[in-house]
Parts: structure tokens; sequence; C-alpha cells
């Protein structure tokens, strides 16, 4: 067998995999470690949910694999240093769920603005406008592309920081972001979108010094893992009403419960990991993972020799 899915993927899309590879689809196999390792005996590709951990453990036992595929969700219990050791690729989308994100952050801000008043020169509790508003973006993803074309068409003032990307870099210019300092973010954003790819030396990018320069009433919409925030500082600033609110679209295990600083906080909101799912955005980076564990699978053959193999797929209804 070449690929093994365990992620539920369009079945166009498994069709496609299953006409030029040897295909199984087996969602059992979540959570079944032993079973996992078995059925990779012999597999080259994986394609696995963020439910499934890819540690060195795994790819010791499957020595045969060459790609590990994610559709949907970030690098989240994938182990990237363990996979370049092994020689083993990680395929994902980087641009699949752009606009599903810049949508969701969007919307967000919106209804934090809306939402949440603020007293305005008349004495009044009134929510605010996003087209009046600046907002930071922290990260030069896909995501941050598309997500400042929607905030321009409001009129809203967009800045942004990546600790990875000069401030010189054409890229922010090409894009329409005006790129500042982590301090300029986080001083002149009215609202701030965390679009970060996690990696361990970012845990915390977002701390007490950061929150204590925010500016007042500023909103946070966080896309990113939520350890891009620290939480003790978040819930400080939250509680003292530095930041009005904060939404988090995926959280860590055990952070909301009794005992943890974030625990009870009602300007926090979180969200099931939403942003990226749509049925468009799935559409999107299914065909995208195929394609790219098609191209590492398929070797350089001359053109025009034999025909397509049938489609083996075994276990997909």
């Amino acid at each position: 067998m070449s690929v093994l899915i365990l992620e539920p993927l369009d079945a166009e899309v498994v069709q496609w995999l299953a006409e030029r590879h040897d295909a199984r689809f087996a969602p059992e196999l979540v959570g079944d470690l032993d079973g996992l390792l078995d059925a990779l005996q012999g597999s080259r590709a994986l394609i696995a949910p963020p439910e499934v951990r890819i540690d060195a453990e795994l790819l010791r036992g499957a020595p045969t694999l060459c790609a590990i595929g994610r559709a949907s969700g970030g690098n989240e219990n994938i182990d990237l240093e363990a996979c370049r050791r092994a020689d083993v690729e990680v395929v994902r989308s980087q641009s699949s769920t752009a606009a599903a994100e810049a949508e969701f952050a969007v919307g967000a801000l919106l209804a934090l603005l809306r939402r949440l008043p603020v007293e305005g020169s008349d004495g009044l509790k009134v929510g605010r406008e996003l087209g009046c508003a600046t907002i930071g973006v922290l990260g030069l993803t896909p995501t941050a592309r598309v997500l400042t074309q929607l905030l321009q068409a409001f009129g809203s003032r967009v800045v942004g920081y990546d600790p990875a990307v000069h401030p010189s870099d054409g890229t922010w210019t090409r894009w329409g972001i005006e790129a500042v300092g982590q301090g300029e973010l986080m001083e002149q954003s009215d609202g701030l979108v965390l679009l970060l790819p996690y990696f361990e030396r970012y845990r915390g990018v977002i701390g007490e010094r950061q929150l204590g320069g925010a500016r007042a009433g500023q909103v946070l919409v966080n896309l990113g893992h939520s350890s891009l925030v620290d939480e003790t500082a978040l819930a400080h600033a939250l509680r003292s009403g530095k930041l009005r609110a904060a939404w988090f679209d995926g959280m860590e295990p055990g952070r909301l419960e009794p005992g943890r600083p974030l625990h009870g906080i009602g300007t926090l909101q979180v969200t099931p990991r939403l942003a990226g799912t749509t049925r468009e955005s799935r559409v999107r980076a299914a065909w995208a993972v195929a394609r790219g564990i098609d191209e590492l699978l398929t070797p350089q053959a001359p053109k025009g020799r034999g025909g397509e193999a049938k489609a083996k797929v075994a276990g997909y209804y």
C-alpha cells in the first residue's frame, strides 16, 4: 500500500489519489497507535488529522514512510524536527484556508468592536466601526494578504509585524501592509489579529510586556496556536480592561479549567477551530495535499509509457 488515509477527504480527491496509488481509507486507526503502526508497514505516505501525533516513535515504526499529509489544521501534533531527521516530507497547503480564515477574522473583529461598547465624547456607550480602526496583523501568512484586502475594502488601516520578515521586505508593500515593529504594532492597533504559524520559539510571543503596551481598548483575535499568547498576561490584560476582549479560535486543553488564569473571564471567547474549516477550504486543502503527495510518490518516468492503474481504495464510503 502506498497511501494510508486517516483524515476524511472529499470522495473525488480520494478517487483521484487511488487512480495513481494503492490507497486505503482507515479513520478507525485514529487513536489506535498499534493498529496504525501495523498499517504503516510498507506505506509511503500518511494523510492524518491533527488528532494523530506524528513524532519520532511513529516515524521509527514506519521506515518506508516518505510523506505526511495534513489537510486540516496547522502543524499541531507534528514534530517537524523528527520528520526532518527521518527525511519525511510534510505536505500541507499554506493558502487553501486563507480566504476562510480572513473572513472569520473580519467577522470576529466586527463582532468584538460593535458588541463591546466604548464611551463616546458625548458620554454614551457605543460600538466602533471597523472602517475607522487600525488593524494590526502579526504574521505575514497567505491569510494576511486576503485579510488585508478585505480590511481595506472597509477602509481600515493595516499595519503588520513578523519576527521572521524584515520590514524592508517588498512583500509588505505588495500586500498593502504597513510594516512596523512589534512595539508599534501593539501601540497602534485597535484590533490585533494573530496569524503566526506555531514554532516553539514563538511561545508567549505576546506576553506581559507586549500587552502592557497595547492600545487602550484593543481587541485581539488569535487564529494561531493559543500558546502564542502568555495565559497569565492575557488574563491580567482582560481582567484589568487593558484588552477589551479576545477571541481565540482554539485553546490548549486545560487552559479554561478552574484554577487556571483564564477561567471565568467573560470577555474571552473561544471557538473550536472554525476559522479555516469551510466546505470550500476543505476541498481546496484536500486537493493541495493529494497533489503534493502524488508529486512526491510519482517517479519521473518518460511520458507515454503504459496506462493508468486501476483505482484501488479500501474502506472509503
